[in-house]
């Protein structure tokens, strides 16, 4: 052999390639002296292959092109490799994973579209400002949540994501409205921190599922005078706008303003008393006395002494620990929280040792403490006025049938809770005999006494219990004639539905509008020409009595509940109960949207337009 020539090495004498994971490295290696293993050489033909930084490419085609049978057996231990070790095909697939992980989705994908829908439903369920999308922390949450994610501006929510979603919300109310029948209302006037006047709208109503909804349908800017005209004018829009009927109004509570008085008798309208205004009202006129006055007002003092002094309310913490009496907080009088007052004067006399032993080494506070005279005073109002409390809360809800419990309640409070009781103080027995000669007064009237019975009469847990027995013939009159001419208007109706299915129903077009008869159908015939039908009049009869000699459920059970088990037994009745049990006793609920509506029009966002707050109170409310 020529000087300076290399014999290539045998194929068994090739080093295999360091740290290698390819299958193709079997067929493949590199000389002894190689020690950077720079040269693939083929261990099949010697040959030399080119290749960068252990790249297979060019040694799975060297093998396919030359050695055809080596080629198809490093396939096949490929494909066992792969389904022995899935993981191969995991560290295969992460570079894609990678690029899908950050890639932001499409504007029109379905999954951007939901979590846009998501976060557009949180702001104004919430009550939140739009500029939220904008906060960095609301941002990292969402981001944390879904990195693909790309957060619209808030101008894109503003103008486009709430609006289209008012507009959903209000197609849904409206179309929960069309299958309305008979519906309550309550209203009030409201003005926001920027002096702009709104009145609210809210309609109550029972569903054929017999479960009680209460939809708002306005807080609309009313710039006009609140006159009971323009009151009036403005409730028969907000009416008309929903398309609903004035003659399924069956009665609207409102609070005891004149021009809310005058507005329901302009419209014709039943109206009922807000029962926590009434009772509000009749406990104010009965404190009326001197001895009250200043113990309320020592009571005001002492409570705002504590409000201003984190040195006193921690002293007064103390106290209460040394004399493990419950660590409260004195409690303000808020004069449009009814109750408030009845509150403050039960945590004074809770707290009075605490309170004594704070102020008694304070010489310029210790007037503040009450007088063995004013706790007299305080102990008396509170015997009184305790009770009172709990139905005022009772009655102001909004989840459940409430005006059949207003007649039980007055009976209750003549019979019970404000009777007299010979451990009486003056005061106290004084303090009762006003409150309930004032509500006695107020409700009074035939229309209001009227509205109560029927609704006491539809409600299976009183029945006739507190209806007098004079007014029973007229109450069951009334209802005989109401329901008579509700079965009489969806009658013919119904009847001539009947007639097009019968005549339209696949039988009766495949024998040629000649139906088959079956075996049942004529016994049934006999039974109809042997039986002359009832008078419409007589099976309402007959309905209002057996409903009557049903037993009297607990107090504690829930009336729709019965109805919707025995509307099969009095589908009738069944309609009077959805029509009367509607009705709010109080005007809380449009209340209530004054307390959304100032959640929504705060110091920062006081910017709001009108339409604005209208369109951010309706979705907060009806979502």
């Amino acid at each position: 052999m020529a000087s300076g020539t290399t014999e290539p090495e045998p194929a068994g004498m090739l080093v295999p390639k360091r740290n290698c994971t390819s299958a193709v490295w079997e067929y493949f290696g590199f000389k002894r002296d190689d020690v950077a293993q720079s040269q693939v050489l083929c261990k099949t033909c010697l040959g030399r292959v080119s290749t960068y930084r252990g790249n297979t490419t060019n040694l799975y085609q060297h093998l396919k092109t030359r050695h055809k049978t080596e080629y198809d057996r490093c396939m096949a231990k490929k494909s066992s490799s792969v389904q022995n070790n899935p993981s191969n095909v995991t560290r295969q697939g992460l570079l894609t994973e990678l690029f899908e992980g950050v890639t932001p989705y499409e504007r029109t994908s379905k999954r951007h579209v939901e979590i846009t829908k998501a976060v557009t439903h949180c702001i104004a369920k919430d009550m939140m400002p739009v500029n939220t999308v904008t906060k960095p922390g609301f941002n990292n949450l969402v981001t944390t949540l879904d990195k693909r994610y790309r957060m619209p501006s808030r101008t894109y929510f503003s103008q486009t994501a709430i609006p289209e979603l008012h507009m959903q919300c209000r197609r849904r109310v409206a179309a929960e409205l069309k299958a309305v029948g008979f519906f309550a209302a309550t209203t009030d006037m409201w003005s926001s921190r920027t002096a702009e006047p709104y009145q609210s709208l809210t309609v109550h109503y029972i569903t054929e599922d017999l479960h009680l909804e209460a939809r708002s349908l306005q807080t609309a800017y009313f710039p006009e005078d609140h006159t009971g005209e323009n009151i009036a004018a403005g409730l028969r829009e907000g009416l008309a706008c929903w398309d609903l009927p004035e003659d399924n109004l069956v009665c609207i509570t409102t609070d005891n303003a004149s021009n809310m008085v005058k507005a329901a008798q302009l419209n014709e309208w039943t109206r009922l008393q807000c029962f926590g205004h009434r009772l509000h009202l009749a406990i104010e006129n009965a404190i009326k006395d001197g001895r009250v006055s200043r113990a309320i007002g020592l009571c005001k003092k002492l409570v705002g002494h504590f409000s201003h002094s984190w040195k006193k309310k921690a002293a007064l913490t103390e106290a209460q620990k040394e004399l493990k009496l419950p660590e409260q907080s004195l409690i303000t009088e808020c004069p449009t929280r009814w109750g408030s007052k009845e509150k403050m004067i039960a945590r004074v006399l809770e707290q009075m040792k605490a309170i004594s032993q704070v102020l008694s080494g304070d010489r310029h506070a210790r007037s503040l403490i009450p007088t063995w005279q004013d706790a007299e005073v305080l102990e008396s109002i509170h015997k009184a006025l305790h009770p009172l409390s709990e139905f005022t809360d009772a009655l102001s809800g909004e989840e459940y049938v409430s005006i059949s419990y207003l007649k039980p309640v007055l009976h209750l409070l003549a019979t019970s809770v404000l009777a007299e009781d010979a451990e009486d103080t003056d005061l106290t027995r004084s303090i009762k005999t006003k409150v309930l000669a004032y509500l006695n007064d107020k409700y009074s009237n035939l229309n209001t006494q009227e509205l109560l019975d029927v609704a006491s009469f539809m409600d299976p847990r009183f029945k006739t219990q507190y209806i007098s027995a004079d007014n029973l013939p007229a109450i069951k009159a009334r209802l005989k004639t109401e329901m008579v001419e509700s079965a009489r208007r969806p009658h013919n109706q119904e009847k001539r539905s009947r007639t097009e299915t019968t005549q339209n129903s696949p039988s009766a077009q495949a024998s040629g509008g000649k139906a088959k008869k079956t075996l049942g159908s004529l016994f049934k015939t006999s039974a109809a020409s042997s039986a002359l039908p009832l008078p419409l009049e007589d099976v309402v009869e007959a309905e209002l009595n057996s409903y009557l000699l049903t037993p009297v459920i607990d107090g504690e059970d829930d009336p729709l509940a019965w109805w919707k088990v025995h509307n099969i037994h009095f589908p009738r009745l069944c309609k009077m109960a959805r029509k009367y049990l509607c009705v709010p006793t109080t005007s809380a609920p449009s209340e209530r949207l004054f307390s959304t509506g100032g959640n929504i029009v705060t110091c920062t966002r006081s910017s709001l337009k009108p339409a604005k707050v209208d369109m951010l109170v309706f979705l907060a409310k009806n979502l």
